[in-house]
């Protein structure tokens, strides 16, 4: 069967997040705390976010903007602070991670709104969510410019919180941390169906 080629320098903005977001799937949701100088926080999940490096265990989210003059509240206050939190979503806490994605207003508490639970962690003063099932504490390294509109902040991981019951040692039982995955859309997956492969 035949490609269709697309060229990125005709389509609109719409198209290509359109094309990239339904193509690489399924994406993990890095959900962002973040702390204002107020004192005050902000929640937000990310799908476009992943790790880049274990040694040191690095992590990295991107966001866009609100309008052509307000970045999304999480990529300025992580530059801002130097510091973010990324908590993992599970099926629990799934409904909870779709509210916070609303478009809030600055100042507007995502906490409260979810009806989640704020704790700071231990070398950061960002939140992390209680709900969660695992947590990490990250410290900004570089905050890196894509284009006109997106920046990626790369944060190095100072710190993991996670559910006992989730550990098994430094391994993790994927069946109890329940991750889920971002698809296109308002789609996303449980992570339950899953194969193996040796490595050759």
């Amino acid at each position: 069967m035949r490609k269709r080629f697309f060229d990125p320098d005709t389509l609109d903005g719409k198209d290509c997040y359109k094309l990239i977001s339904g193509l690489v799937v399924p994406r993990p949701i890095g959900w962002i705390g973040t702390r204002r100088q107020d004192g005050t926080f902000n929640l937000a999940p990310f799908s476009f976010f992943n790790v880049i490096a274990a040694d040191p265990p690095t992590v990295l989210f991107s966001g866009g903007r609100h309008g052509p003059d307000r970045p999304k509240d999480s990529v300025a206050l992580a530059e801002e602070t130097g510091e973010f939190t990324v908590n993992i979503v599970s099926e629990e806490v799934a409904e909870a991670m779709s509210l916070t994605s609303a478009a809030l207003d600055p100042g507007e508490d995502e906490f409260l709104i979810a009806g989640l639970t704020p704790v700071v962690g231990e070398k950061v003063s960002a939140p992390m969510v209680a709900e969660s099932p695992a947590s990490l504490e990250c410290r900004v390294v570089q905050v890196l410019e894509i284009g006109t509109k997106t920046k990626a902040v790369i944060g190095g991981v100072v710190g993991f919180h996670i559910r006992e019951d989730v550990l098994d040692g430094t391994r993790i039982n994927n069946d109890l941390l329940g991750a889920i995955g971002r698809m296109a859309g308002t789609t996303y997956i449980h992570t339950r169906d899953r194969f193996d492969l040796e490595h050759p």
